[in-house]
């Protein structure tokens, strides 16, 4: 069986995460305030009030403060000449091998979010899918994205 891959995303993915869903977590927040203002014009029943207030807080919990240190932990990958190994999940974990002579364009992104941290995304596409390496130093992402292309190139001349 083949090694895990050995590379890891920068440490600061783990408050940006936090960060990108607190701002989903917003709108999580908006039922139990548009439940308060509804029960102001309509008579229905308070626990409705907790439990939406409850999943809010779950929410919190699960997805802003335990699950982006795990994720982190989880994702790795590594580019090698034939291929790129990315392994994700933390519930199931996913191991993907996207071969470098099916990868048709590779770019980096940066929303503002990432743009603060000075961080990119390398975003590796197929004829079938995106695959995507998250939060990494822009210098890094840059040298990845030109990296793959590079093997990309060769690896379609042979």
């Amino acid at each position: 069986m083949r090694e895990a891959p050995s590379n890891r995303l920068s440490k600061k993915s783990i408050t940006i995460w936090r960060i990108q869903r607190s701002f989903e977590g917003l709108f999580i927040l908006l039922l139990p305030v548009g439940f308060l203002i509804l029960q102001r014009f309509i008579e229905l029943p308070s626990w409705i009030l907790y439990v939406l207030v409850a999943v809010f807080i779950l929410y919190i919990l699960a997805f802003i403060i335990i699950w982006p240190p795990i994720q982190w932990r989880r994702f790795r990958y590594q580019v090698h000449e034939q291929e790129i190994d990315i392994q994700q999940g933390v519930l199931i974990v996913r191991r993907t091998l996207v071969p470098m002579t099916r990868i048709q364009h590779v770019e980096t992104e940066q929303g503002p979010i990432l743009r603060r941290y000075k961080m990119a995304s390398v975003e590796i596409q197929t004829a079938a899918t995106t695959h995507r390496i998250p939060v990494l130093p822009i210098e890094e992402a840059d040298q990845l994205r030109d990296q793959i292309a590079r093997l990309a190139a060769v690896a379609i001349d042979e």
